[in-house]
């Protein structure tokens, strides 16, 4: 009979070997696995035993640690494209946008290339961080997107046969002319433009972009190419003098809601993106109209006539 006293083992001396090594290899298996779970856990543990979540990188933050972001653009001069000789992207939208960045800590800006009309979704879907091309804001877009404040504003033109042999000097003349068709590119704002003053949309012919369109004039594809008047001068300004295309003179932005059309361009940001947005908008408003920043756009053809004139997104994005 054994003594109730002999079942206290000191140290599993009273064990059998084959048991007391067992023992031994259960006590390493657990320590073992504890390791590996502080380990895992990974350096936001005291956080989570505490109840604190560890602070999220945003955007912002996530641009400064690497040195770099990303930014979408449509390849429409002057506000951004890929210059051939250079081999470079450009444009006043790309060079204001490297210019902020260096100011925010972030020394690199790479570019992606994007159609127009797939911009905001590739900002939402995060190919890229910032779309930087000169886009408008609009009242539509604002419910997708943040907005800077504009960088300019401008009127429309028209790029024409030479001659302008169908007499265009305004979207309402296109609605008038039953067989006119104009050039847009796919997104941007003139197809809606047309649209507002009864240009029906089997007479819109859509491009992927600027270059594209100019084409779809020259063979007669369109009877115009509605854009912004910088983008119908940096064309022409590309063209050889026997080109067979003009700007149309005189020109009349559409009247919309009873009010002349003028278009502001600024970037646009992810809707979680607020920290970055702001930060951008706030070295921006530094730098609007300040004589650096004329030099730098002067050579993408801006003067002071397209300064955005204490316009702001707040203003633009509830429609006034």
């Amino acid at each position: 009979m054994i003594s109730p006293k002999s079942n206290f083992v000191q140290g599993g001396q009273g064990l059998p070997k084959t048991l007391r090594l067992a023992t031994v290899a259960a006590v390493l298996i657990a320590a073992m696995l504890g390791y590996a779970a502080v380990r895992a856990s990974g350096p936001g543990e005291d956080d989570a035993r505490t109840g604190a979540a560890p602070p999220a990188m945003d955007t912002l933050a996530e641009a400064r640690a690497k040195g770099e972001i990303r930014v979408g653009y449509a390849n429409e001069a002057p506000f951004a494209y890929m210059d051939s000789r250079s081999n470079q992207v450009t444009g006043e939208s790309v060079e204001i946008a490297r210019l902020i960045a260096q100011r925010l800590g972030i020394p690199k800006v790479d570019a992606v290339l994007t159609e127009f009309g797939s911009l905001i979704p590739g900002l939402n879907a995060g190919r890229f961080d910032i779309i930087a091309a000169g886009m408008y804001v609009t009242p539509d877009r604002c419910k997708q997107v943040l907005f800077s404040d504009p960088t300019y504003g401008v009127g429309d033109a028209f790029l024409v046969p030479t001659h302008n042999p169908r007499n265009l000097h305004g979207y309402e003349d296109l609605a008038r002319d039953k067989d006119a068709k104009l050039g847009v590119v796919v997104g941007a704002i003139q197809g809606d433009y047309a649209a507002a003053v009864g240009v029906p949309a089997d007479r819109v012919v859509v491009f992927p972009d600027s270059v594209s369109a100019l084409a779809g004039v020259q063979v007669d594809r369109a009877d115009a190419y509605g854009a912004t008047a910088l983008t119908i001068n940096h064309l022409l300004g590309k063209l050889p003098p026997d080109g067979g295309l003009e700007r149309a003179a005189p020109f009349s932005d559409p009247v919309i809601d009873g009010k002349p059309v003028r278009g502001y361009g600024a970037y646009a940001f992810r809707k979680q993106d607020q920290p970055l947005a702001d930060a951008f908008n706030g070295e921006l408003k530094r730098f609007i109209g300040t004589p650096e920043h004329r030099r730098l756009v002067a050579p993408f053809g801006f003067t002071d006539k397209e300064l955005p004139q204490g316009m702001t997104a707040a203003r633009l994005c509830a429609g006034q």
